[in-house]
């Protein structure tokens, strides 16, 4: 599957996909390096701290895996290969974090391979990028454990 770099990320939620819940559709990736030993994470818009990248899956996208990579470039600057799916992953946050900003959701992950990482991306100045361990990844990622579980789904080695 060839990918659309955009030089500037999508914004808004007029064309976002619900499922049969009223849940919104997110699709994400686990960026794997090529040994498996590290993963990309990304720092969060809202909360700080780190998270994998992911975003709503848009109606004019064919597959939630379209989606989840064209989030990868728009948030990491990376170009990927989905190699596995990781199923879907409910939502996991309690009632009281749920807010208009964040809305209950679906989560739907692939694991990928990097195939370049770009020096300049759109969301470059919002976001830093980083290479972690299984075990610093599950560290930054111990407050959401919908990411926690698509990276443990993954073939990181733990």
């Amino acid at each position: 599957m060839t990918q659309n770099l955009a030089t500037t990320a999508r914004t808004g939620r007029d064309n976002q996909r619900y499922g049969a819940q009223g849940e919104r559709l997110v699709a994400g990736v686990v960026p794997l390096s090529n040994d498996k030993t590290k993963v990309l994470l990304i720092q969060s818009t809202r909360r700080g701290g780190w998270v994998l990248p992911k975003g709503g899956w848009e109606t004019d996208e064919g597959t939630a895996q379209e989606a989840a990579c064209r989030e990868a470039w728009e948030e990491a600057g990376i170009v990927c290969t989905v190699v596995r799916d990781l199923g879907t992953i409910p939502e996991m946050r309690a009632a009281q974090e749920l807010t208009d900003k964040a809305p209950k959701a679906a989560y739907q992950f692939y694991e990928v391979r990097v195939d370049r990482e770009a020096s300049e991306w759109p969301e470059k100045d919002k976001r830093g990028r980083q290479w972690m361990s299984y075990q610093q990844a599950k560290l930054s990622l111990q407050t959401r454990p919908e990411l926690l579980e698509a990276l443990n789904r993954s073939t990181i080695t733990k």
